[in-house]
């Protein structure tokens, strides 16, 4: 495995951990009372996402480029399948430290009233201090709270379902587009450019059904029309989703990248 494979793999990593860890800012939110404010913060972990995406692309595009002049890019279905594995191990990574960054970002959220500056409470967060108080806030899942698994009462399973799709959707677009260039390397660039077209499809989903359900039910907690209890076990079941979503993309990929083939050497 080439050095700019490992490279994206962990970019991917990073970007899915993000990924993940964003469903439990609405938490922080509906326990600090100040959402605006956990959204705000939380755009510093989303810029790091931002940018391991832009680089994540032009890394893969190369490595494509190159196994074309070798006569090798068959062989990168191996690679593209790791680097889908990466997404669903920083998902259970991601769900895994929720309780931790739950704590962390609620610290965070409150300190920011102090500093009222995000470079101030970035050096607050690294400095002697801050440390001491990220080693107290490290946890690990409750029982009572993976238990939770086990009641479907109340549970936006039409919700729960279209996340699947749309994350597995969003997690294969990109790579089936570049893994379609290489079964069709005479329309690449084309394949390539595919890839919002896959992508926004996820991204309607998400803006008109999932993001609009979670907003709504934050909202009811913050009156009082939604226990924090139904609300937190919604957030597990919808992470969960994310996970098997990323897993789904394995089974996506194949076939999404040879549609998105014929659909090149269509246009």
């Amino acid at each position: 495995m080439s050095t700019q494979i490992v490279i994206v793999l962990i970019l991917t990593f990073i970007i899915s951990i993000v990924g993940t860890l964003a469903y439990s800012v609405r938490v922080v939110g509906v326990k600090t009372g100040r959402i605006a404010v956990a959204f705000a913060i939380f755009n510093v972990f989303a810029l790091i996402s931002r940018t391991a995406n832009t680089i994540q692309g032009p890394l893969l595009a190369k490595t494509i480029e190159k196994s074309i002049k070798a006569g090798t890019s068959g062989d990168l279905l191996f690679a593209f399948r790791w680097i889908l594995l990466s997404a669903t191990l920083a998902s259970i990574a991601g769900a895994l430290l929720i309780p931790t960054f739950i704590k962390v970002f609620s610290t965070a959220v409150e300190k920011f009233s102090i500093y009222r500056s995000i470079p101030k409470l970035l050096f607050h967060g690294f400095s002697k201090a801050g440390v001491e108080q990220f080693k107290h806030s490290i946890s690990v899942p409750k029982r009572e709270n993976i238990s939770q698994l086990k009641s479907l009462k109340r549970i936006p399973k039409k919700i729960i379902l279209l996340n699947i799709i749309a994350t597995s959707i969003s997690t294969v677009g990109v790579v089936a587009a570049l893994y379609a260039g290489c079964l069709n390397p005479d329309f690449r660039s084309t394949c390539s450019n595919l890839a919002p077209a896959i992508n926004g499809f996820a991204t309607i989903l998400l803006f008109i059904f999932i993001d609009p359900f979670i907003s709504m039910m934050t909202d009811d907690v913050i009156k009082g029309q939604v226990s924090e209890l139904e609300f937190n076990r919604c957030i597990i079941f919808i992470v969960c989703s994310l996970i098997i979503g990323t897993m789904a993309a394995q089974l996506l990929l194949v076939p999404a990248a040879r549609i998105i083939a014929t659909i090149a050497s269509m246009i």
